[in-house]
């Protein structure tokens, strides 16, 4: 059994007398006890979705269920989720620990009872012996953590976090991030986490889907995504991607190739629907590629190209080359400790990489 299944979900709002759809026919599996992110763009219906799984939002169409039990139209208050916010919403005349057993005593929880688990939460979270301070008292990241902790308490089957980590400073994001992993793993609770941080999602992420236009684009896990993108839009969005253009000169065993000229080709996976003629498009990860001054002896992918900008970035050094067929591709190259012989602008450059990393999309 699921712990979320979305089926034929969708969302329409009305604005000035027209429907605007926010979400577009979702169908979505999140498995219990998995860390699941929902990654995309603002505006492309990641958020509208979290809050129809809360019961903040009612679907146009189609049902949400949580742990198989049908609980659309249920109010969020009887839906067994809790959802963490961007902004904490801690109550600023509580103490750390009145703000984390606020949930318990509503539900008349206690004393004793609330007592021992807001210690537990304290704990777990890491902020034990801060129980007696304001939130002002508090950084980002501990008012982020007491928030956390405040869902948890109530012992959630799924808890729902709206880009919580918006707020922090880019170093304790990191650092958040690792945390927030840390601690789903040990309570062993479904997380629903929404994100338009690429980075967030493949860290956290047992599986992720990317959303586009209320519509998934693709789902799988983080190194699925990343190394096979299915669609331009996830190529684009998730990391830098080189895409790529051609038409398909011979096919030969399970390869197409691309003839670029006599000494530079293009070699991808073949598809059962190709054939010698067609154009296809392709993406090649910048970190895949090698880029050298002379010719590479290899039977792979080769293009020539010129060396339009050269940026050092410390533990790696990016460049751009504008290929003799016009495109422009990056290439990230590892330092080395000695930092020598790396081409420079306006050089002629050769780029190599196998063709497992041609991956084909659309």
């Amino acid at each position: 059994m699921a712990a979320i299944d979305l089926v034929g979900v969708a969302k329409e709002f009305t604005a000035r007398h027209s429907h605007v759809a926010a979400v577009r026919e979702v169908d979505l599996e999140i498995r219990r006890g998995e860390f699941f992110s929902l990654l995309g763009p603002s505006g492309c219906g990641k958020t509208t979705t979290l809050r129809m799984i809360a019961g903040f939002e009612e679907p146009t169409r189609g049902r949400v269920v949580l742990y198989g039990k049908d609980v659309t139209g249920v109010p969020p208050y009887r839906r067994d989720v809790n959802m963490v916010f961007q902004s904490y919403a801690l109550f600023p005349h509580m103490n750390v620990e009145d703000n984390i057993a606020f949930g318990l005593r509503r539900k008349g929880v206690g004393k004793a009872e609330a007592s021992r688990r807001v210690g537990e939460m304290l704990e777990l979270v890491e902020l034990t012996g801060k129980g007696d301070r304001r939130p002002r008292e508090l950084s980002g990241g501990q008012q982020q953590r007491v928030a956390l902790a405040r869902a948890l308490v109530n012992h959630p089957r799924a808890l729902l976090l709206d880009e919580p980590l918006g707020a922090l400073d880019l170093k304790l994001r990191q650092a958040m991030q690792i945390e927030l992993k840390r601690i789903q793993r040990e309570v062993g609770i479904t997380f629903l986490y929404v994100t338009h941080d690429q980075n967030e999602a493949l860290t956290m992420s047992d599986r992720l889907a990317v959303m586009n236009d209320g519509r998934i684009e693709q789902e799988g896990r983080p190194q699925e995504i990343y190394e096979q993108p299915a669609t331009r839009f996830v190529a684009g969005f998730i990391g830098t991607s080189n895409l790529l253009t051609g038409r398909v000169s011979r096919v030969s065993g399970e390869q197409a190739v691309i003839e670029v000229s006599p000494d530079e080709r293009i070699v991808l996976p073949l598809r059962r629907d190709t054939s010698p003629g067609d154009e296809v498009e392709l993406t090649v990860r910048p970190e895949k590629i090698v880029i050298t001054t002379s010719r590479p002896a290899a039977d792979g992918c080769v293009l020539r190209g010129t060396v339009n900008e050269v940026v050092y970035l410390g533990t790696s050094t990016n460049f751009s080359v504008t290929t003799t067929t016009g495109a422009d591709i990056v290439v990230f190259q590892q330092n080395s400790a000695s930092g020598l012989g790396q081409p420079a602008r306006g050089e002629t450059v050769w780029l190599s990489w196998h063709p497992q990393h041609s991956y084909p999309i659309g």
